[in-house]
């Protein structure tokens, strides 16, 4: 190798390593060569689809999705001791997404390019080529239908011949074995393309700048935290300790985009990355748990120490726990009775009450339905108000309620006058008599009182 070769290679291969990154170009230390990572720039809603040469494989036949990064084109290269001044570099190029005669048509072009600039540094000619005008030069546009040989990595053995559609190798020239399209089976590129997608946006993602809507201070993608449904974007330390309120407060169904105008719902995966391993599982058990309890067939276990989640039994009377095996009736929470009415306690009942006022519509419909042979609950609940807001008439016993006024009553039902003091009856004619001596009227209530 001449002096004026080798340092040639030294300074391009020094001004790759300047202008691209690691991710991009990796150079080998065995020989004078590296390889190189192109990611095209697509147009915006760009649609690809896979077509197959197999004709069992149906998965292929109806993938189609739009993306905005395709899988990169790699470049494998090696200086041999004649480059730049006498000698190309030798070279492979790989693709999942591009036919072997699309690679070919590529790999001529490359040639090409080194007979245009024999005898000097080619390199970053050849990227630039293929970073740029690929997409032009072999007339992809959207939708972009990724035509898959049915057997995987190219056999060269037995590659036949082939031609393209535009008439481009239209004399029948054999592939060329530097275009390799590495795919070992459909279902692999579908995974390769998502995954690579994906990836790529979250890290053109994460050189951008934001304005955070609840801080309103900028901050860096990688900082923030996206929301897909709505495109609503959030500093992470904001909406972390949005979260943890949500979470502490028991309302796991709220872990949403904080515009009050908007339902897009947070993954298990954002809300796990901001609040933390201990927080999130305190999350999830909550998110179960009210999930299950939306679910009508479900009770849970009554037994203080267990607590289980249990299906009821067909009859919807009992239930079984699997953890500790208790046989249940699922109204009352007792041992199974069969169809023995439930014995609920008068604490019970109030507590049936104060839970059919708070619900809704369908649950007080299911309470009604469910503890009918107590009773309804509305009933439970006005015989409950009327003991602690009347007193009974001293002549039919009906609830009398006192408004306002003197103490002086009379019964709604009977007509009969009364003091609502004592309970005395008060004669029809003359009834405030009663009142003409206090020490009376306080008399008979110490006496009734007594009684």
């Amino acid at each position: 190798m001449s002096v004026e070769d080798q340092e040639a290679q030294v300074d391009e291969l020094f001004a790759l390593a300047s202008i691209y990154s690691e991710d991009e170009y990796k150079r080998t230390d065995a020989a004078p060569g590296g390889e190189i990572h192109l990611c095209l720039e697509l147009p915006s809603d760009f649609v690809v689809s896979i077509k197959s040469n197999s004709a069992t494989n149906s998965f292929a036949d109806n993938f189609e999705n739009t993306v905005s990064f395709l899988p990169s084109i790699v470049l494998n290269f090696e200086l041999p001791p004649g480059y730049p001044s006498t000698s190309p570099p030798n070279f492979t190029l790989s693709c999942k997404w591009l036919s072997p005669a699309q690679l070919t048509l590529l790999c001529q072009r490359l040639d090409d390019l080194w007979e245009e600039n024999k005898g000097s540094v080619v390199l970053f000619r050849w990227i630039q080529f293929l970073n740029e005008e690929t997409l032009d030069y072999l007339n992809i546009k959207s939708p972009y239908e990724i035509e898959v040989s049915s057997n995987g990595l190219q056999d060269w053995s037995q590659s036949p011949e082939k031609t393209l559609d535009n008439g481009v190798l239209s004399e029948r020239e054999a592939l060329d074995r530097r275009g390799i399209q590495d795919v070992q089976s459909v279902s692999a590129l579908v995974k390769c393309i998502l995954d690579f997608n994906e990836a790529q946006q979250k890290k053109a993602f994460d050189r951008k700048l934001f304005l955070c809507n609840i801080c309103f201070m900028e901050k860096l993608g990688s900082d923030c935290t996206h929301f897909k449904a709505c495109e609503h974007v959030y500093c992470n330390p904001c909406l972390k300790e949005y979260f943890e309120v949500q979470i502490k407060d028991g309302q796991v169904h709220a872990l949403n985009c904080p515009d009050p105008e908007c339902s897009s719902v947070a993954t298990h995966a954002q809300v796990k990355d901001l609040v933390g391993e201990q927080l999130f599982s305190r999350y999830d058990e909550f998110l179960l748990r009210s999930s299950l309890e939306l679910m009508p067939d479900i009770v849970y276990c009554p037994r203080p120490s267990c607590q289980t989640p249990v299906m009821q039994e067909p009859d919807k009377r009992m239930g079984i726990c699997s953890a500790c095996q208790y046989a249940f009736c699922v109204y009352c929470k007792l041992g199974f009775h069969g169809f023995y009415p439930c014995v609920v306690s008068k604490a019970r009942l109030l507590e049936l009450a104060e839970e059919y006022f708070a619900a809704n519509a369908k649950k007080k419909k299911e309470m009604l339905m469910r503890y009918a042979g107590l009773g309804t609950v509305e009933d439970m609940k006005n015989k409950e108000w009327i003991k602690e807001n009347s007193k009974p008439c001293p002549s039919c016993k009906s609830p009398i309620q006192k408004n306002d006024g003197c103490n002086k009553m009379t019964c709604t039902a009977c007509k009969q006058f009364f003091c609502w003091m004592c309970m005395t009856i008060l004669p029809q004619v003359d009834p405030y008599k009663h009142y003409a001596d206090p020490a009376e009227c306080r008399n008979r209530r110490l006496e009734n009182d007594r009684r």
